[in-house]
């Protein structure tokens, strides 16, 4: 039985590394007295210490994430007490997203976690052909020249 998919299963094989990345994140998160947090709330996290309070549109952006992916961690950081939720006092209809005082005492946890990560992607890669967030960056500006379905519309065409 095969540990890995198969490699023509691209995307299959793509959300087995970040399962196996994200999953192994998580667990040094929770062995580190941050149980709950997750890598997927990094970016969120990173992009409200750069800027401020944001829109969840705005916070989508800056992260670069989906919008629908920024308000449920934006939700989820809410609920844990970590974010909070504010009207915008220029748009009363917008709500700006703003990390609390508990998420501040937390921050030298979480960047200790995002040095020693960073430190061993610097490992892993040293043991690739090609560093895989420099890899991973060529394959999505790619495809955001050429959609992926444009690239199949023309396999179809050629068979």
């Amino acid at each position: 039985m095969r540990k890995t998919p198969d490699p023509v299963a691209v995307g299959t094989l793509l959300r087995h590394v970040l399962e196996l990345l994200d999953g192994d994140v998580a667990k040094v998160y929770e062995e580190q007295g941050l149980a709950g947090y997750r890598p997927r709330f990094s970016p969120v996290v990173r992009a409200l210490l750069t800027e401020g309070p944001l829109s969840v549109r705005d916070l989508a952006s800056a992260a670069g994430v989906t919008h629908s992916a920024a308000s449920q961690t934006a939700t989820q950081r809410a609920r844990a007490g970590l974010v909070t939720h504010t009207p915008d006092p220029r748009d009363a209809r917008r709500r700006l997203i703003e990390l609390t005082p508990k998420a501040h005492s937390l921050l030298p946890q979480i960047k200790a976690e995002w040095y020693a990560t960073n430190s061993a992607m610097a490992e892993l890669d040293a043991e690739l052909a090609l560093p895989l967030g420099h890899l991973l960056t060529e394959v999505a500006e790619a495809v955001h020249r050429r959609p992926f379905r444009d690239w199949i519309a023309a396999a179809y065409r050629r068979s």
